[in-house]
């Protein structure tokens, strides 16, 4: 016996699928709110101890992808250390020290902008690929021989 798809029926199923539907999308756009991001300012030194008992070396992940770089420091301390999150479609301006901040814009789709700021002043403008979970790292030279990176990783 075959049943009959009567016009209740065939509303009760779409108003169905339609909730499914609109739950994925809910559950999409939660995940596409906010970027979450650490950013640490580093010194690149050949000293072996930062001359600020408040600067920590860098932790190892950290310290291995600097080794990857061609940089000829021989030793890497955290001057500031920070988390924040982006809103969807929005930006956020993080300052790492007096003369240092970045700027991070969400531009949809995983991909961002990042603009550092030294003295106020624009400094650098890119959009590097940065997945959750990966590193892009920016240097300059500072004084005495030694260097400043900023180590900007995505969290989520």
């Amino acid at each position: 016996m075959r049943a009959k798809l009567t016009s209740a029926s065939l509303l009760f199923w779409f108003s169905v699928a339609c909730g499914f539907l609109a739950l994925a999308d809910s559950r999409a756009q939660a995940k596409e709110k906010e970027l979450k991001f650490e950013v640490q300012l580093i010194w690149g030194t050949n000293e072996k101890e930062s001359p600020d008992p408040k600067h920590t070396p860098v932790e190892a992940d950290i310290r291995k992808k600097l080794d990857g770089l061609p940089l000829k420091w021989a030793n890497y301390f955290v001057v500031n250390r920070k988390t924040f999150t982006v809103p969807a479609g929005g930006s956020a301006r993080v300052p790492l020290s007096e003369k240092c901040e970045i700027g991070v814009a969400d531009l949809g789709h995983g991909k961002i902008e990042l603009t550092h700021f030294g003295k106020g002043k624009e400094v650098w403008k890119g959009k590097p690929a940065l997945p959750k979970g990966e590193t892009f790292v920016l240097g300059g030279n500072a004084p005495n021989s030694t260097s400043w990176l900023i180590v900007l990783k995505r969290i989520e």
